[in-house]
């Protein structure tokens, strides 16, 4: 039988990674009233974004994997604890370098999504198991959503501080309910954690997405950024070779070769290209001045309510993936889910006079990602051992991560290659901006339509004697 606790399991992991996917685009629509309150630049105060970015994609998989080894509870517990860390640090940071540290010991939550699919599928009875991955992608993509539409009624009425303050509370909360109540996982990898292997990992992670995110200040054609992609590169051939010869990998590069991880991964590429993209340029293009030739002059609370609309729906969407995964497939699910994307992007090419229809548009994109996130996060747990779970999706996490770095990158040299004289971006800009995230999603979309769907039979017993779901026994791999 699953355990008497699963709701309360439940709500402890929504808790905490709706809260680290908040804190994810909390802080982005506050970026100019850091940089005036603490005294610094622009260019610094962009790292406050980046160093969040490169800290999570590091520990995303590796702590993983750790908790693959040792325990998800425990790992679970000990990375909340970074978080509450993180973020009380990040409210009485007095300088710009002790917030950006701060947003570095944040990062580490990132790994609290393998972590919360892992604990999901090892406590709760196979038959909950898509339903709650669904439920639980929903509300990590609302959770950026909360951040995108919250951060300007916070700052306005008490102060940017408070973007810390109450996730403190929030989080300080959540740790004492998980150490009590959340039960340790039985199912433990073997093996030891590859540390060669997650240096190497480290290494090429910063090494490709510090450039993509700070090419605009440091230039594309710099030693910089040539350097850091010639270095990521060799890292990378040097990390694939170290994996592929150890007995204990940190990913298990078998695995991510699986038709289901592999194809998924690519659509989470080419999908996290266009909907981090969209996070990052959508409120920006509201905000500028209509002198402009586009835009509305919205302030941050109001480009904020103009994205209430995609919160909504990719909460509703998500959870209602639940439902219609057994019936249609995960595979339909994220093809759809890319495809509205793709849709979504390419009306906003051409139909962004008017507010209600960035409005209209923001909610067609929030219905792809809700279907979308969830798909993903069910065809990879459903495709690999139980062992080799918290791995598999925290890079799924990281690749769909890496594509955003990349289409946030290639869609900022559209929008900022010509600038007007008064410093604003052309309308076109834009305009090619929303049309290459549009053929992105596309791809996406063609992508899903190459992962292989595996039907599976649960055991009569649903569980094992230990309480853990028991296995799944897989069928011949079909296509819906």
């Amino acid at each position: 039988m699953p355990r008497k606790s699963t709701r309360l399991t439940f709500a402890v992991l929504a808790t905490g990674a709706g809260v680290f996917a908040m804190l994810q685009s909390l802080i982005a629509p506050a970026l100019p009233t850091v940089q005036h309150a603490l005294h610094t630049s622009q260019s610094t105060a962009t790292w406050v974004m980046t160093a969040y970015l490169l800290s999570a994609s590091v520990f995303t998989p590796i702590l993983g994997r750790v908790g693959d080894l040792v325990g998800k509870k425990r790992t679970l517990v000990a990375v909340l604890l970074a978080v509450l860390a993180g973020c009380l640090l990040a409210a009485l940071a007095p300088t710009i370098g002790v917030l950006i540290l701060a947003r570095v010991v944040q990062g580490v939550g990132g790994a609290l999504f393998p972590l919360s699919f892992g604990i999901i599928r090892d406590e709760f009875a196979p038959g909950e198991v898509p339903g709650s991955i669904s439920t639980l992608s929903a509300v990590i993509a609302a959770g950026g959503g909360v951040g995108m539409v919250a951060a300007g009624p916070i700052v306005s009425a008490l102060d940017y501080r408070w973007l810390f303050w109450i996730p403190v509370a929030v989080v300080a909360a959540t740790v004492l309910i998980a150490a009590r109540y959340v039960p340790e996982s039985p199912n433990r990898a073997e093996g030891t954690v590859s540390w060669l292997g997650a240096v190497l990992l480290s290494g090429w992670l910063v090494a490709l997405l510090l450039p993509l995110s700070q090419a605009a200040v440091w230039g594309w054609g710099s030693a910089k950024v040539i350097g850091l992609f010639v270095l990521a590169a060799v890292l990378l051939a040097l990390w694939l070779t170290v994996e592929a010869r150890s007995r204990s990998p940190l990913i298990d590069l078998k695995v991510m070769r699986l038709p289901a991880v592999w194809t998924t991964n690519l659509a989470a590429l080419l999908f996290g290209a266009g909907m981090y993209a969209i996070w990052s340029f959508l409120p920006g293009f509201v905000q500028t001045p209509s002198s402009a030739g586009y835009g509305f002059g919205a302030s941050v609370t109001a480009s904020g309510l103009l994205m209430l609309p995609m919160l909504v729906a990719m909460f509703l969407s998500g959870m209602l993936s639940g439902r219609l995964e057994p019936v249609v497939g995960a595979k339909a699910l994220l093809t759809t889910g890319a495809a509205l994307g793709a849709l979504a992007c390419g009306f906003l090419a051409v139909w962004h006079q008017e507010q209600w229809q960035i409005a209209v548009v923001a909610g067609l994109f929030g219905l792809g990602i809700g279907l979308a996130f969830a798909s993903m996060a069910n065809l990879v747990v459903g495709s690999v051992p139980p062992a080799q779970t918290g791995a598999a999706t925290g890079m799924n996490a990281n690749i769909r991560t890496i594509g955003g770095s990349i289409g946030a990158a290639v869609t900022g040299v559209l929008v900022t290659g010509r600038l007007q004289p008064s410093g604003l971006p052309y309308g076109s800009g834009y305009t090619h901006g929303f049309t290459l995230l549009a053929v992105l999603c596309l791809a996406a979309a063609l992508a899903a339509l190459l992962v292989p769907v595996r039907r599976t039979t649960t055991p009569r017993g649903g569980a094992t004697a230990s309480g853990a779901p028991a296995a799944p026994v897989s069928a011949p791999a079909r296509v819906r």
